[in-house]
């Protein structure tokens, strides 16, 4: 086994891969043998296979998996919230927001999907996407997805809120009781 296969998969910034994302990564077009010196490697504790499809390195980064079990797919609702500062209620759970609505516990940390309509997923008005493959909502566009996905959500804290980034992310939400709700919200803060 040549160690290049391996070198390029460690070199690369990503800690969290799908087969397809190795594939174009090492240049192996031969799926078969992939898959072969994929498991080598799995075998020899080199990488590890962490859900059916996907492979971390060691030290791999929790939020980057969550944004690639289920794709398109962006970090967002209470894990950025309790992050900025606007909830104080810890949770040890990622919520993301994607096409579905799914728990699932992986290596041991539970990742809580979010469905939200594609329009509104697909658009990226307030999603930072980094270097690594991760897809984070900015605090102001985690506040719309909380608002429009859960009317009676309670926050500690809005005060720090861009309230000229909220008003431009309405449109993309498209609803008039949306609307009222989050002009109350800041209202009241």
């Amino acid at each position: 086994m040549s160690n290049d296969f391996i070198f390029e998969i460690y070199k690369d910034k990503k800690s969290v891969f799908s087969i397809q994302e190795i594939a174009m990564l090492v240049g192996e077009p031969d799926f078969e043998r992939l898959k072969q010196r994929v498991n080598y490697y799995v075998k020899t504790n080199k990488l590890r296979n962490i859900r059916r499809g996907v492979y971390v390195k060691d030290n791999y980064s929790p939020e980057e998996l969550a944004c690639k079990i289920f794709t398109p797919a962006y970090i967002s609702l209470e894990y950025v919230l309790q992050k900025s500062g606007m909830i104080f209620q810890y949770s040890g759970s990622i919520t993301v927001v994607s096409y579905l609505n799914r728990i699932i516990n992986v290596d041991g940390r539970e990742l809580k999907y979010r469905k939200i309509k594609n329009d509104i997923l697909y658009n990226t008005s307030g999603v930072i996407m980094d270097d690594h493959g991760i897809a984070c909502a900015s605090p102001e566009r985690a506040f719309m997805d909380i608002v429009y996905l859960n009317r009676e959500f309670h926050f500690d804290n809005i005060h720090n809120l861009n309230r000229e980034a909220i008003r431009s992310m309405l449109p993309v939400y498209n609803s008039k009781k949306l609307t009222i709700r989050v002009n109350n919200l800041l209202k009241n803060a």
